[in-house]
């Protein structure tokens, strides 16, 4: 009797170690400081038209005197107006952008790797600024940089997979949060008549289904339209970012975001008289 009262009283000793431990575990995952950075976006600069390349300078100048640290700073496209063949165009464009005190990333839009010459523009863009789609993780968050243009226009570049390629990292990242960074949003620009449809609807249910299943997944980044707009994709918030570019007498912009454990808000800073000029932002 005596044994079995001291085999009890070990046992419930053990069962208040584990539930000791369990809840030592949730009051240091709750101590955890939240996973918060910023980062820039810019895009749609198209170096080699109007004043295109001088803007980025003084954006470039801009960021640098943020008030706070950026983590990175993401050019999501059509850094050149078809002129990757110019290399004066691009190296008067890259010169611009390499003052940028925070480490910086590039995404292929429609205007730099030319779909009627595809072979040349893509060793071409390979060349200036690297390969077509990269990954890097910051502060733990998976930030994919995708070539997507493929997927937008119905074409095809040897050797590259753009849906396999995003599968894959999507993949690799787990269970990790994941920021997705691409120059033609899924909606196309319905607004603009003027332009032929984008993204056929068999391509576009492909990509959507494959970024719809990633929970991780908490919002794409893109450019292309040269608007301001939000939307979603199932419950992924889609950010369309404004232009530098003046074409539509535009006012040349760029974005700040901030990452707040797994959600973003962001706000604009406009170019203007030579300066920064703060306007309205969002946050989802």
């Amino acid at each position: 009797m005596t044994q079995g009262v001291r085999m009890n009283g070990a046992t419930i000793l053990r069962q208040w170690c584990a539930l000791l431990l369990v809840m030592m575990a949730a009051l240091s995952a709750a101590a955890a400081p939240p996973t918060h950075f910023y980062f820039v976006q810019i895009t749609d600069t198209h170096w080699g038209a109007r004043d295109g390349a001088a803007l980025t300078r003084r954006a470039v100048e801009a960021i640098n005197q943020l008030p706070y640290k950026i983590e990175f700073v993401v050019h999501t496209g059509d850094m050149l107006a078809d002129a990757i063949g110019n290399e004066s165009v691009v190296q008067d464009g890259l010169d611009a952008m390499k003052s940028l005190t925070a480490p910086v990333y590039y995404v292929p839009g429609n205007h730099d790797i030319l779909r009627g010459d595809l072979a040349s523009t893509v060793a071409l863009y390979k060349k200036y600024f690297g390969t077509l789609s990269r990954r890097a993780e910051v502060q733990g968050v998976v930030c994919l940089f995708f070539y997507s243009e493929p997927l937008a226009g119905g074409f095809r570049v040897r050797g590259y997979d753009a849906l396999g390629w995003l599968e894959e990292n999507l993949k690799q990242a787990g269970d990790k949060p994941v920021l997705l960074f691409q120059h033609s949003p899924s909606i196309g620009n319905a607004l603009d008549k003027r332009e032929p449809p984008e993204w056929d609807e068999e391509t576009r249910q492909a990509w959507e289904e494959l970024v719809k299943g990633k929970v991780s997944l908490k919002a794409i980044v893109a450019g292309h339209l040269h608007r301001d707009e939000l939307h979603w994709v199932g419950r992924i918030p889609l950010y369309v970012s404004a232009p530098m570019a003046r074409f539509w007498d535009r006012q040349p912009s760029f974005r700040v975001y901030e990452y707040w454990d797994g959600k973003l808000a962001y706000w604009t800073e406009y170019l203007e008289d030579g300066k920064a000029r703060r306007g309205r932002g969002a946050d989802q």
